[in-house]
């Protein structure tokens, strides 16, 4: 092993064993220091604010005359967020780069580092990345400053329940792969979405809350609440929806309601069985452009205290099928022309950019923003939008999931970047 493999190596684990009593303010400050002993210098680290249109620097000791916030769209900082790639930051030979920082597959934002003259990136500093975006991961719960570097303006009190209440917005696994958004950012209320896995079998729940004030965000929040608890009890979906309904009724006596989806995906076999609460029901999009519509009868919203137990139904997938969950929020909310995006405007466009190659995360962002711009900047209603891609019973490529995902591509000998 050479002198610079060891002092990486040292780096990194320098950086575990200060991690146990480190503040998030601290984090920037001692990755630079012992980075730039491994010969890794001036690392910056920028995170994306929650709408994910800008990248917003994590102070430390040293900034210098770094740029404080860059924008997502148009520059090679927001490229290397977009696509999950890394890039030089100009084609000027300056030393510097753009690395992806992920947690996983959920998006956190990129680090800047310098590297000596006719030196790339290699796996080492790939690590190093990955390192960091676990040290944010674990500091971020109990740190105001991350949450006051990624907001771009005041959070009402509902939405920030909601946001606190939420499942990273993007998880992958060998066989599936899953990615949501969720707006208006900072003032949803009545939305929430929810995923877990256990074995070969994938828990995804959409709710929609009647209203968009404080008790929307409550109704929310408690079904997601009754959901989990009862699904770590094994319980199968009737028995979900049974539950979630009695805590409805028993909190609000038949005057607040929520609809939603309950499904599980058996990600070895492609069954997905599903049920619909007073909810629109999932839609196909199969071979990346023919849109399967499923139908399924519904039972009535949760929460009315009516009684009457749901229709269980089934769907075959095929490989490659993409499932499509939403809000009404997304299909029925008018613009300033009293024009409706609708369920067309929806597939259309991800069909559209199905040739663009980007990773899906990316696809979703793009659409959002379109779904706000058709609507100026101004929604009145929640809009939520979950995409859950079953790859098959065999697994991903590596280059599948690089694609895909917007995971950097790995340095070593072909092995997959996630599969072990």
């Amino acid at each position: 092993m050479s002198d610079m493999a060891r002092a990486r190596e040292r780096v990194l684990g320098d950086l575990i064993a200060a991690s146990h009593l480190m503040t998030l303010d601290q984090v920037p400050t001692a990755v630079a220091r012992r980075a730039a002993r491994a010969g890794w210098a001036d690392v910056l680290i920028y995170l994306a604010d929650l709408q994910q249109e800008r990248l917003h620097l994590l102070a430390g000791e040293q900034v210098g005359d770094a740029p404080t916030d860059l924008a997502v769209e148009g520059t090679v900082a927001g490229r290397a967020f977009q696509l999950g790639e890394v890039f030089p930051a100009s084609a000027s030979s300056t030393g510097q780069w753009w690395i992806p920082l992920l947690d996983g597959t959920e998006r956190l934002g990129v680090l800047r580092v310098h590297l000596p003259a006719g030196q790339e990136p290699d796996e080492d500093l790939g690590q190093l990345a990955g390192l960091i975006a676990l040290l944010l991961v674990s500091k971020r719960g109990t740190s105001d400053s991350y949450a006051r570097l990624v907001r771009r303006r005041r959070m009402k009190a509902v939405a920030e329940m909601e946001w606190r209440l939420m499942p990273p917005r993007t998880f992958a696994t060998d066989r599936i792969l899953l990615s949501a958004v969720m707006e208006p950012a900072y003032e949803v209320s009545g939305d929430a979405f929810d995923y877990a896995l256990s074995g070969d079998l994938l828990h995804v729940a959409l709710f929609d809350a009647m209203g968009h004030d404080t008790a929307a965000g409550l109704t929310a929040n408690l079904a997601v609440a009754t959901c989990r608890s009862h699904r770590r009890r094994d319980a199968d979906l009737l028995r979900i929806a049974g539950a979630i309904e009695e805590a409805l009724t028993e909190q609000f006596h038949g005057s607040r309601y929520a609809t939603g989806i309950l499904a599980y995906l058996d990600t070895a076999t492609g069954v997905c069985t599903w049920i619909s609460c007073g909810h629109y029901p999932p839609v196909v999009v199969r071979g990346r452009r023919t849109i399967v519509h499923l139908s399924c009868q519904p039972s009535p919203p949760l929460g009315t205290g009516l009684g009457l137990s749901a229709t269980v139904c089934r769907e075959q997938l095929e490989p490659g099928d993409r499932l499509l969950f939403y809000t009404d929020g997304v299909t029925e909310a008018r613009n300033a022309c009293r024009r409706e995006f609708g369920l067309e405007g929806l597939t259309d466009f991800l069909i559209r950019h199905n040739t663009d190659d980007l990773p899906v995360p990316e696809t979703l962002r793009r659409l959002i923003r379109h779904h706000l711009d058709h609507h100026r900047g101004k929604l009145n209603d929640d809009a939520t939008i979950l995409l859950l891609e079953w790859h098959g019973p065999v697994s991903y490529r590596p280059e599948d999931l690089v694609t895909l995902v917007g995971l950097p591509p790995s340095t070593s000998s072909g092995e997959s970047p996630v599969l072990p």
